[in-house]
């Protein structure tokens, strides 16, 4: 059977969902990001981008680009509000959906010919998300997710391209090779100085030479340049959660422990996020007193990843919860609203140094083991138990 997949990408979202806040933003140089010397862009306006400027640039070198650009922190809930809005709009309409990010999506519409024209519902449903929330939005049609995603790039902004079975390969032989999503900056440079910069070039390449070259990715790399691959779309399942807890053997009131346990439990789930490529938007905190008395509380909060973010509101939750000074038997910690996808800071508030940083954790955490290396506050806690984790290096 044909596979017909559909992928959806909100056009510059941050920018849009501020213009829709605030009229007078419409047409102006915009750039949402951090401030700071080390402050990363996030998200930059179509106006910016004439000017060099792209999304992952250091903030200090964009302001060079671009002076009269327009510099915005941004309004994560504003932008989780709307992207919720949108997710609840797609699963009232499509048969299964993958959210891969907080503006991304995929629809597996195989079979659905036999019934309804594919491109039709696409642009109706397009129409749809446009008219309910007032968000510019662009889409591709094809037979894998590959070719959508593309597809999507081509058509944006705020367009529509179907690619056709049989005109895959004829549709991305032009391109750059930087259009494969799997190639990124070092594996684009490698095959610069090969001589290598359009996909019909990499596509004469021997799969056997791509496979000495990059390993295991040479073969994927090969099949994509010819325009295939066989990634599936992952259904949504908002429900799905991930957690912690801990019932002590002896019950306890000491604060800067059960704060320092709390913030090991967060390192823990937000190494499993980033290792499963996924990022959370709801963070929930449990304790139980003595007397059994069990309370929680959760927060909505942006996407992320990070265990410095998922520390922060853990304790303040925490801090909200313990009202009765009494001693405590158990602390917990769950994360919910899971979404597939990359790993994506907070570009509002970091940097790029804290993004490599994030990765050199991860590189020896894997390497290592997940315990190899931790931060100090969840380090004193393993001082005062051999339960729990603590450095090793």
């Amino acid at each position: 059977m044909k596979k017909s997949i559909l992928h959806y990408d909100l056009d510059t979202f941050f920018i849009s969902v501020e213009r829709l806040k605030d009229s007078r933003l419409n047409n102006r140089p915009i750039m949402l990001g951090g401030s700071s010397s080390r402050g990363v862009v996030a998200c930059c306006s179509y106006e910016t981008r004439a000017f060099g400027v792209h999304a992952g640039m250091s903030m200090v070198l964009a302001r060079r680009l671009c002076p009269q650009a327009l510099v915005i922190k941004g309004d994560s809930d504003a932008y989780g509000k709307y992207s919720q809005m949108i997710t609840e709009i797609i699963a009232e309409e499509a048969p299964m959906f993958e959210k891969s990010s907080i503006d991304e999506f995929y629809v597996d519409m195989t079979g659905m010919d036999k019934y309804v024209g594919c491109y039709q519902w696409s642009k109706e449903l397009r129409n749809r998300i446009i008219k309910e929330t007032g968000l510019p939005i662009s889409f591709g049609l094809s037979t894998n997710k590959m070719m959508a995603k593309i597809a999507t790039g081509e058509a944006k902004p705020n367009g529509h391209i179907l690619v056709e079975q049989g005109n895959e390969r004829a549709f991305i032989a032009p391109m750059k090779v930087e259009r494969i999503p799997m190639i990124g900056p070092k594996t684009a440079g490698t095959l610069h100085q090969m001589k290598v910069r359009k996909i019909y070039t990499l596509r004469d390449i021997p799969t056997e030479y791509l496979e000495y070259l990059f390993g295991k990715n040479g073969k994927v790399l090969s099949q994509r340049a010819n325009a295939i691959d066989h990634s599936k779309v992952v259904p949504y399942v908002q429900s799905k959660s991930i957690g912690k807890e801990r019932t002590f053997n002896k019950d306890t009131i000491n604060i800067t422990q059960l704060k320092s346990i709390i913030s090991n439990m967060c390192e823990q789930l937000a190494y499993e996020l980033r290792s499963a490529k996924k990022l959370t938007s709801c963070i929930t905190v449990k304790i139980r007193y003595t007397d059994f008395d069990t309370h929680t509380l959760q927060q909505k909060i942006y996407y992320t990843a990070c265990d410095h973010q998922l520390i922060e509101h853990a304790l303040q939750l925490f801090d909200k919860l313990y009202k009765r000074r009494v001693l405590i038997r158990l602390v917990g910690v769950k994360l919910s609203g899971l979404v597939n996808g990359h790993y994506q800071m907070n570009l509002f508030e970091e940097s790029d140094k804290l993004a490599n940083l994030y990765k050199a954790i991860d590189q020896m955490k894997d390497r290592f083991g997940g315990d190899c290396i931790t931060r100090l506050r969840s380090f004193e806690s393993g001082l005062k138990s051999r339960k729990l984790s603590a450095f090793k290096g």
